[in-house]
């Protein structure tokens, strides 16, 4: 038979000449190119946290792996604006000039570095 009208049978002496007459279906692969690549990561995870991972994958309907994934970019992230309030705690310090406001930035400073309840108040003021 000869090449007709779409939809139109045709014949080939074999099947490379189906192939080669571009017939037969090619899969593409997707380019990933967009997205981080991902790494497989095996670790070992103390008794008690696995329990409170496999508590936030049950509230959140999420896989184990999933939560431990959302769980450390949130670490990640907290981590990170830490030291961010770390820094602006520092500017402030060093840019205040008066006396007064200057000892509010180092107790802001001192907070900064070694957590909120690190300095003392005076209750008989």
């Amino acid at each position: 038979m000869q090449e007709g009208t779409p939809g139109e049978f045709k014949e080939y002496r074999t099947a490379l000449h189906w192939c080669n007459n571009r017939n037969m279906p090619v899969r593409t692969k997707i380019q990933r190119s967009s997205r981080a690549k991902s790494v497989r990561q095996s670790v070992t995870i103390p008794a008690p946290l696995i329990a409170e991972v496999r508590r936030v994958a049950k509230e959140r309907n999420l896989t184990m792996s999933r939560a431990l994934v959302s769980l450390a970019e949130r670490g990640i992230q907290a981590d990170l604006d830490a030291k961010e309030k770390l820094k602006a705690a520092y500017k402030r310090f060093m840019d205040e000039q008066k006396p007064g406001p200057r000892n509010e930035a180092g107790k802001e400073l001192v907070r900064a570095v070694f957590g909120k309840d690190a300095i003392a108040e005076d209750t008989f003021q």
